[in-house]
């Protein structure tokens, strides 16, 4: 099974940059596409970004134009850079993965197949 551990979470101030990491193992962009969505306890899951090898990249509304997100093939690895961070970012992030099939933006509405542990970003105003 795809085994997915994230990274890089942690406390920043409104306006500051946190870089999320996530290496995946068993894992192959050609089966998969790969992202990011968060969580706060109590709400409902967020799809925050995706890419794949089939449609490129695509973000939600909220962080379009302050993320982005980025491979590297020889690595399994997926990065979340994020800038402008908001208070309303914080949340918990889960790296995940989705068998190919749909664009990035229908892929992202979905249970992912796979997922990590989660990292924590916590912005304070």
């Amino acid at each position: 099974d795809v085994q997915l551990q994230a990274s890089g979470g942690g406390l920043v101030q409104a306006g500051g940059s946190l870089r999320l990491s996530c290496v995946a193992s068993e894992f192959s962009f050609d089966r998969y596409a790969i992202g990011w969505f968060r969580q706060v306890p109590g709400k409902e899951r967020e799809g925050v970004s995706c890419i794949s090898s089939e449609d490129g990249q695509y973000y939600g509304d909220s962080v379009k134009g302050r993320f982005t997100i980025s491979t590297d093939v020889a690595r399994n690895t997926v990065s979340l850079q994020m800038n402008s961070l908001k208070p309303e970012d914080t949340a918990i992030y889960y790296c995940a993965a989705w068998g190919l099939g749909d664009s990035c933006m229908i892929t992202l509405k979905y249970d992912p197949d796979y997922w990590g542990q989660g990292t924590l970003v916590t912005v304070s105003s």
